[in-house]
């Protein structure tokens, strides 16, 4: 899902929301990190005051934590777009990921749901949201 509403970036990167909690995510999180060297994506649980924000601007649901939400050139990208977007800002072999475009989105998104409403049951759940190591920590919003 893209939102047509215009949402301000982080000082002009790109703000991938994330369930805090997730392991599944948590770990995709600590995989773009190093992969991503030149800091240009920015981080914050959806379930922080950021998180809450940025969805009650785009509309989405303040409730749902069932999905990512990149914020990137002033639009809100979701679930199997968000994560295409997100394999594009990486770069080389990444890129190749944005080929996932030529399957629709409705069957992208139906796996990307599968795995979300499962997340738990087979990745695990943290008590609380990560907290970043000190030498990304300025990559983390608050």
């Amino acid at each position: 899902m893209t939102t047509d509403q215009p949402i301000a970036d982080s000082d002009d990167h790109p703000i991938l929301l994330f369930d805090g909690v997730c392991n599944l995510c948590n770990g995709s999180i600590q995989f773009i990190i190093p992969r991503d060297p030149d800091g240009t994506l920015r981080f914050a649980p959806l379930q922080s005051d950021i998180g809450h924000r940025v969805r009650e601007a785009t509309g989405l649901s303040t409730d749902d934590l069932e999905t990512v939400v990149l914020i990137d050139d002033g639009m809100a990208y979701t679930k199997s777009d968000a994560a295409i977007r997100v394999a594009e800002h990486l770069g080389g072999i990444y890129r190749l990921l944005s080929v996932g475009r030529l399957v629709p989105r409705s069957v992208r998104d139906q796996i990307y749901d599968f795995v979300a409403a499962n997340r738990y049951d087979w990745f695990g759940r943290k008590d609380q949201c990560m907290l970043p190591d000190e030498d990304v920590s300025d990559r983390f919003l608050e």
